[in-house]
């Protein structure tokens, strides 16, 4: 039987604009309507934005035998892009059986330490299989670093100066949108902190289309609009524009619609877009917080 707490948002219809799948096939939007529907709502997918593969090529130099020798440090900034690097780790179906694993990651005993790094629960993906493809010592020489604070800056915070070093980033390219400053962002306060970043297009990050708003304009009122990163906020008023529709329009027919943000990144793109935010989860780390805030303002109101 479900405990209370799950069923804080009972027979609410909340709206999500999350992508369905990720570089690695998994997917945020698939992870959040499976949250909502753990506590009773009434989940409408309305997917703004689409993850695709990049092209394999890309990434080869970088899980080559030695490929990461040259870095300090591995930092993800977002699901996808460790779902991007884990597919380009592993073998391809020509490789010899004598030349499998492949390690990026040398583990001589001369090497310096090496930080692979995630936000929040993305974590989770790095894994002893992960790390065991990324360096045949992982247990001897890598590091898995989770900082306190879930966002950019808090990365850049918690992985320190870099005193000339390189860090390697697998982000994504932007394709029919508008970058969001948030990886731009992440690189120059890694370069400010003295660490050579190095950009490592891992996925490809773009609109879902001119009917990517249906969804939502065809739908009975949601009670809520979950914003879950910038670029969807910006996928939405697209696919808004090419239905016929505006932000403002859809406000005036449903007032009473809240709109929530994860964490207070999100947000702040959110309402450099013109919307104004209703709540921001505080706890980050996962869709947990945006959801407690949700529940926590209804139960206000």
């Amino acid at each position: 039987m479900a405990q209370p707490e799950t069923l804080s948002l009972a027979g609410r219809r909340v709206a999500f604009t999350t992508p369905q799948t990720d570089a690695g096939g998994g997917g945020y939007g698939g992870r959040l309507h499976a949250i909502l529907r753990q506590r009773g709502a009434r989940p409408v997918p309305v997917p703004t934005i689409a993850i695709r593969a990049h092209d394999p090529d890309i990434l080869r130099p970088f899980v080559a035998p030695g490929g990461l020798d040259a870095f300090a440090a591995l930092a993800f900034t977002s699901r996808s892009g460790i779902s991007a690097f884990s597919r380009a780790l592993l073998p391809s179906s020509s490789s010899s059986p004598a030349r499998r694993p492949r390690h990026p990651v040398s583990d001589a005993a001369t090497a310096l330490p090496f930080t692979v790094a995630a936000l929040g629960s993305d974590a989770d993906l790095l894994d002893a299989a992960f790390l065991s493809r990324l360096c045949g010592d992982a247990g001897g020489r890598v590091s898995v670093l989770v900082p306190d604070v879930p966002t950019p800056a808090g990365l850049v915070e918690a992985l320190g100066s870099g005193s000339g070093r390189r860090v390697l980033c697998p982000v994504p390219d932007v394709v029919g949108l508008r970058e969001p400053p948030v990886v731009p962002g992440f690189l120059s306060g890694l370069e400010a902190a003295g660490w050579v970043a190095v950009r490592a297009p891992a996925y490809v990050t773009c609109w879902a289309g001119p009917r990517c708003a249906e969804a939502l304009v065809d739908a009975a009122a949601p009670d809520a609009v979950v914003f879950t990163s910038t670029a969807e906020v910006e996928g939405l008023l697209k696919g808004l524009d090419a239905a016929g529709w505006s932000w403002p329009r859809l406000r005036a027919r449903w007032p009473r619609m809240v709109v929530a943000a994860h964490g207070p990144v999100t947000a702040d793109g959110v309402r450099r877009l013109g919307i104004e935010v209703d709540v921001v989860g505080a706890r980050f780390s996962s869709f947990h917080g945006v959801l407690d805030a949700l529940a926590a303002k209804r139960e206000s109101d």
